[in-house]
C-alpha cells in the first residue's frame, strides 16, 4: 500500500510541473463509465506494448532518445500511463495536498471576483499590479486536460513570467469538468478577461494590451475565450498564445491518429476522459455546443492573431496545425512553430535538453512580441 500511495504522490508531483495540477478532491456529477466511452468507436492503435516502443520512440527527438527506452521507462517517471474516471480522484487529493508556496516579489494576491449572471463567484490571482502603471497584461489559464489543474500551482511560473516579462499576469481558478461541464469554465475565464479590462487603471494596465495563455487544455481555454470575445465584441484580446493546445474533441475518438503520435505523457484514453468530462458527452459525437470545441467553429475570421507552439508527436499536432491553417485562410495573423520529436510538455518533463531549451526560447519570444509589439 505504501509503494502504491507513493507512486501516485510522485505522479502528483510531477503533474503540477507539467499541468500546474491541483484541486480539491470531489465526486463527478458526471461520472465517464466505461460503456459510455464507447458510445463512440474508437479502437487504440496500439496493442502490444514491444510495439507501442517501437512504433512511439521512432520519432522522438534525438536530445531524448538517450534518456526514454521504452513506454513503461516514461509512465514510470511520470507516474502513470493514462488519466482516467478510475484514477483522477486520488490523483487530484495527492495534487490538492501540495502547498501553495509563492514568491515574495512580484507580489500575487489572491481575489475573488463576482461571476457571470447565474454563475458562482470565480478566484484569481493578480501578479505583478501597480495602480498608475500601464503595462501590458496576460490572462493565463493553467493545463490539466480540462479535468486536473489548478491556478495556485501556476502562480509561481506566472510570478517569474511576470518579473521576466515586465507585466502584469492573472490566473483564472476557472471550475474543473466532470463536475462543472462547458459552459462553466469558459464563463469564468470571461469574468477574469471583463475583470482586468474593467478595472484596468486600478490594475496598472493598458487595457488594450491583454494577451491571452494556455498551455494544453489551458490553450484550448484561450481558443475558447478569443472566439467568445470576439462573438460578444465587449473587450478586445490583442494576441493568443496556444501552447500545444487541445483544440478538438475527435482526436483518437472519431477520428485515428498516426500510430506514433500521442503515445507519451497524453494519451487517446486521457483525450477522450478529458473530453467527455467537459462536453457532457462522448467525444467525437456528430454535435458539440457552439464554442465548446474550437475546432469544429466554423467562423474564425476577425480573431485575435495567435501563435501555436506544439511538438510533432504530441497527440495534438494534427489538429494544432490544422487549427493555425484555417486561422490563416480567415485571415488571423498566425505563427505557428513545431518541434520535431517532442512529445506533449516534454520540456517539462526533461528541461535540460537542448529542444526543450529551443522549445522554451520559442515560447518567451512570443510572449515579449505579444506584450510589447
Amino acid at each position: 500500500m505504501n509503494s502504491v500511495f507513493s507512486t501516485f504522490t510522485r505522479c502528483a508531483l510531477l503533474l503540477a510541473a507539467l499541468f500546474n495540477a491541483g484541486c480539491s478532491q470531489t465526486q463527478p456529477d458526471f461520472p465517464i463509465s466505461h460503456s459510455t466511452s464507447q458510445s463512440v468507436s474508437h479502437k487504440s492503435t496500439i496493442q502490444d506494448p514491444a510495439v507501442a516502443d517501437s512504433v512511439a520512440l521512432q520519432a522522438l527527438n534525438a536530445d531524448y532518445q538517450n534518456q526514454v527506452n521504452s513506454v513503461q521507462q516514461l509512465a514510470d517517471k511520470i507516474g502513470f500511463l493514462h488519466i482516467t474516471h478510475d484514477n483522477l480522484a486520488t490523483f487530484r487529493a495527492n495534487e490538492a495536498a501540495k502547498p501553495y508556496q509563492p514568491l515574495a516579489e512580484p507580489v500575487a494576491n489572491k481575489k475573488v471576483i463576482k461571476g457571470a449572471a447565474g454563475q458562482p463567484d470565480v478566484t484569481i490571482y493578480i501578479i505583478n499590479a501597480q495602480q498608475g502603471e500601464n503595462k501590458p497584461a496576460l490572462l493565463y489559464m493553467h493545463g490539466g486536460g480540462y479535468i486536473l489543474g489548478s491556478a495556485a500551482l501556476s502562480v509561481v511560473g506566472m510570478q517569474k513570467l511576470a518579473e521576466q516579462h515586465d507585466c502584469t499576469v492573472v490566473v483564472v481558478e476557472y471550475r474543473l469538468a466532470p463536475e462543472t461541464a462547458f459552459p462553466g469554465s469558459l464563463e469564468d475565464n470571461y469574468a477574469a478577461l471583463s475583470y482586468m479590462y474593467r478595472n484596468a487603471a486600478e490594475l496598472g494596465i493598458d487595457k488594450n494590451k491583454i494577451v491571452i495563455m494556455g498551455s494544453s487544455a489551458g490553450g484550448g481555454h484561450a481558443a475558447m475565450l478569443a472566439i467568445a470575445a470576439r462573438d460578444r465584441a465587449e473587450i478586445p484580446v490583442k494576441h493568443q498564445i496556444l501552447i500545444y493546445p487541445m483544440l478538438d474533441d475527435r482526436t483518437g475518438s472519431s477520428r485515428k491518429v498516426a500510430e506514433h503520435i500521442g503515445q507519451l505523457l497524453w494519451t487517446t484514453t486521457s483525450n477522450r476522459f478529458g473530453w467527455s468530462a467537459l462536453l457532457g458527452q462522448p467525444a467525437g459525437m456528430p454535435t458539440v455546443p457552439y464554442g465548446s470545441v474550437p475546432a469544429r467553429v466554423e467562423n474564425l475570421t476577425n480573431l485575435a492573431p495567435a501563435d501555436i507552439i506544439v511538438g510533432s508527436i504530441d497527440l495534438f499536432v494534427e489538429e494544432d496545425i490544422e487549427y493555425a491553417k484555417r486561422l490563416i485562410q480567415a485571415g488571423v495573423p498566425t505563427g505557428l512553430h513545431v518541434l520535431p520529436g517532442m512529445f506533449h510538455a516534454s520540456e517539462n518533463v526533461f528541461k535540460e535538453a537542448d529542444v526543450s531549451k529551443q522549445f522554451k526560447q520559442i515560447k518567451d519570444d512570443i510572449i515579449h512580441n505579444a506584450l510589447w509589439d
